[in-house]
């Protein structure tokens, strides 16, 4: 599905207008403050002044979209790119090289290079490696032991991605190395995203060697992983295979940047929104145990009781998978995504200047009252079909739409609903006494920390 470039108004059609100026700026930082303090409820505000706004992030102006209809037109057209002030604060990690960060004909020629590995009929053949993973997940907690829920949710997402597509069999030191590091490095990212004092950053100050100490271990760990599928020898069905198989526009092989580029793309940014899906998925547990209790008997129903939920169950885990999208409806792993507008142009009747950048708030956007009644609710029966058709479009893409569509959307939903079957079938949870499962917002969001007890059914 696409939408055509708007062209410039013809003679005697309505003047384009100035989207308004959202108020509350400080000098120097502008916006950029409110969104540094509280984000969520600041994106969460905006649609009171209109469909489309202006903010201030430090000297610049960054043009605020604030509607579903306005979101979906800005991520079909072709008047906007991937780039700005996330894609920016994230160079450091992606590169510019990878599927993530490109544009024009190298991104599509990276999409075909990648999306074999994720097509619907190429699914099942990871389910059993989802199966393994899912189920020592539930082995290694013990009824009674606190689980601290973020590095163990960082493991189970970070095996199955690299067991799946980079066939590693390394993966439980690299997981807990990954883990930290994600923590800091999506943390620094977002604060440099909000608050662009780029010199300062550079400073020798503890926050900024931190931050650089866990980018550095990051893509030595992607290094480590090419060198070691290089010197092996071997050639496996995999992800990383078609990426050291694959040419360039002039059939030339891809560069060692590229290749680097696109295993970060495929290892890091995957395993931290799947890793923070998860968080909430147990925090969803915890807190409405109904639902846990549903999730329980509709896997009981699947399997008959009397064996483990299966990859080959989840196309019957109904309300499972509703639970899954109702809790990335309110928790959104990706809260913030950004665009540049590639050339003059407009959205929904306001002027866009060429190279001005622009943002919106998925959480902002799945939260809002206009689209949801009940807005606030967990309410996984929302998504029943008789229910659906009351949401608007673009009210829900937690996966994006258009050719920057997530290409690991059906791998994701699929580990996802089979870890919630496996977790709840076998235990309920209670957090328990130190556990904070306020949202800490970065980059991504997720749970301040969040330990749980698991208690067997």
């Amino acid at each position: 599905m696409t939408v055509e470039s708007v062209e410039p108004a013809p003679a005697g059609t309505p003047e384009l207008r100035e989207p308004p100026v959202a108020g509350g700026g400080i000098p120097l930082l502008g916006h950029g403050w409110k969104l540094a303090r509280d984000p969520l409820s600041f994106m969460s505000r905006l649609r009171d002044h209109g469909d489309v706004v202006r903010l201030k992030l430090g000297p610049k102006t960054v043009y605020a979209v604030t509607t579903p209809d306005l979101t979906g037109a800005l991520a079909l057209s072709p008047d906007f790119k991937i780039d700005g002030p996330l894609w920016e604060s994230l160079e450091g990690l992606l590169g510019k090289e990878g599927v993530a960060t490109a544009n024009g004909p190298r991104h599509r020629r990276q999409r075909r290079t990648i999306q074999p590995a994720f097509r619907l009929d190429a699914i099942p053949a990871y389910g059993p490696i989802m199966e393994e993973e899912a189920h020592a997940l539930t082995e290694r907690w013990q009824p009674g032991r606190t689980v601290d829920c973020t590095s163990e949710s960082f493991r189970v997402a970070v095996r199955i991605a690299a067991r799946c597509l980079l066939r590693g069999e390394y993966m439980d030191e690299r997981a807990e190395r990954l883990c930290t590091a994600l923590a800091v490095v999506f943390r620094g990212m977002y604060r440099r995203m909000v608050v662009p004092l780029g010199p300062l950053y550079r400073l020798p100050l503890p926050a900024n060697r931190a931050f650089n100490r866990a980018l550095a271990d990051l893509h030595l760990l992607v290094d480590e992983i090419v060198a070691e599928r290089r010197a092996s020898g071997q050639r496996p069905d995999d992800l990383l295979t078609a990426l050291l198989e694959a040419k360039d526009e002039n059939g030339d092989p891809i560069g060692e940047q590229e290749i680097h580029d696109q295993v970060v793309a495929i290892l890091t940014p995957g395993s931290e929104t799947v890793a923070s899906t998860i968080m909430w998925l147990l925090q969803v547990l915890a807190e409405h145990p109904e639902h846990a209790d549903k999730v329980q008997q509709e896997v009981e129903s699947v399997t008959g009781g009397i064996r483990p939920v299966a990859f080959g169950d989840v196309r019957g885990l109904t309300h499972t998978n509703n639970v899954v999208v109702e809790a990335m409806r309110l928790r959104p792993a990706v809260w913030i995504l950004t665009r540049r507008a590639v050339a003059d142009t407009e959205l929904g009747g306001y002027r866009i200047p060429a190279g001005a950048d622009i943002v919106y708030s998925p959480y902002a956007i799945q939260r809002d009252a206009r689209s949801y009644d009940r807005n606030v609710e967990f309410d996984p029966d929302r998504w029943l079909p008789e229910r659906v058709k009351d949401v608007p479009k673009y009210a829900m893409s937690p996966f994006s739409v258009g050719n920057r569509k997530c290409p690991s959307d059906h791998f994701s939903m699929a580990q996802l609903t089979l870890i919630t079957a496996a977790l709840a079938a076998k235990y309920r949870f209670e957090q328990v006494p130190g556990s904070d499962d306020v949202t800490r917002v970065g980059i991504t969001l997720r749970p301040n920390r969040l330990l749980l007890k698991p208690v067997a059914r």
